[in-house]
């Protein structure tokens, strides 16, 4: 028997849907992926810690869950709102249905929304919290339910080993919530990865003897991150530095740049950003909410640009071997294009081995 369920947002608009996956009422900041594939993955990404996704795709779960596509251990985002969800999935790598995973993760599910209407509401007035819950709101859901401290909340607190011993390059990673994907790309590349807390000093970075650093990707506001912005800067100079992700705004923070929040962010697989010296157009993976405010680079230069508003993608730091790109680096170079993501930050840390 279907159950009736509410989706009331901040501005006091409620849609009625269906409810599947888990039972309860939650809150959370509500934003929509673009991604017509990748639910699992959207799911278990750290980046989405707190979030309620809305798949602007219409229909989600029709080749069920693949255990082994998962970002992450588990699932970290609160809820999941889609058109249609199919109860009948079939694929040869199925694990089971999207229904039963997000029972067992705790994700609450809502489907029968006209999630085309939801997107233009966020798109028109920007990303906003919502609230779900078996009777409808009389009043708006309150604009306070943006999740904080997020990386504290989702980044591993152990040193972890990825990747073989006799790598082309040993990388240490500062982990502040990096999503699988991102690692098996650089061990792929042939590198050792060394993972290291986000609580790890400057000097515990260095202390490994990589050939560079990479500030990884993870949830939440940049500028929440003092402490870690804090260890970036004493990094600058003194190693290769590649950030991804949130690392990216971190390392333009490090800098003395300004961060701002997006209208209503990039989260997809068919995000276009175009690289300023080249001209060419690449299609990226991002899942972010915030953006580096290009005017304040004063010691680098951006080097790319998403097509679509024109914010801030990538900055190259020449002068401090540093580059940080916003979009996940292993999305470049598909089929036959040289991956210049890779490319670049390797020539950085050859260029830092050559002047040690």
């Amino acid at each position: 028997m279907k159950k009736k369920v509410y989706v009331t947002l901040q501005n006091g608009k409620s849609f009625q849907g269906y409810r599947f996956g888990a039972e309860g009422e939650v809150s959370g900041e509500l934003v929509f992926s673009t991604s017509m594939v990748g639910y699992v993955e959207t799911l278990t990404d750290p980046a989405n810690y707190g979030q309620i996704i809305v798949q602007t795709f219409p229909l989600i779960g029709n080749y069920g869950v693949m255990t082994a596509d998962m970002e992450s251990e588990k699932a970290w985002a609160k809820a999941l709102i889609v058109r249609e969800v199919c109860e009948t999935p079939s694929n040869f790598r199925l694990d089971g249905s999207l229904n039963d995973f997000m029972k067992e993760q705790n994700i609450v599910g809502v489907y029968g929304i006209d999630t085309r209407e939801l997107t233009k509401v966020l798109r028109e007035e920007g990303a906003q919290t919502a609230f779900i819950s078996d009777k409808p709101l009389f009043s708006a859901c309150p604009a306070n339910c943006v999740a904080t401290d997020c990386v504290q909340a989702v980044a591993p607190t152990q040193t972890t080993v990825y990747g073989e011993d006799n790598a082309k390059y040993t990388l240490a990673l500062l982990n502040l919530g990096t999503k699988k994907s991102i690692i098996d790309g650089f061990v792929k590349q042939g590198c050792k990865v060394v993972s290291l807390p986000f609580t790890a000093t400057a000097e515990e970075i260095l202390a490994v003897g990589a050939d560079g650093v990479v500030i990884g990707d993870g949830p939440g506001d940049p500028k929440e991150n003092k402490d870690i912005i804090k260890q970036v800067k004493k990094l600058i100079g003194k190693t290769a530095i590649f950030g991804v992700g949130l690392g990216h705004l971190i390392v333009a923070l490090a800098f003395g740049a300004d961060t701002k929040k997006l209208k209503y962010g990039h989260r997809g697989a068919n995000q276009p950003v175009k690289c300023l010296c080249c001209g060419k157009v690449f299609i990226s993976t991002q899942n972010h909410a915030f953006e580096v405010v290009s005017d304040t680079v004063k010691k680098g230069e951006v080097r790319f640009i998403n097509v679509n508003d024109n914010s801030c993608e990538g900055i190259l730091y020449e002068d401090y071997k540093a580059f940080t790109i916003q979009c996940a680096p292993d999305s470049f170079g598909v089929g036959r294009v040289e991956n210049p993501i890779y490319k670049k930050f390797f020539a950085l840390m050859k260029k830092e081995n050559e002047n040690a």
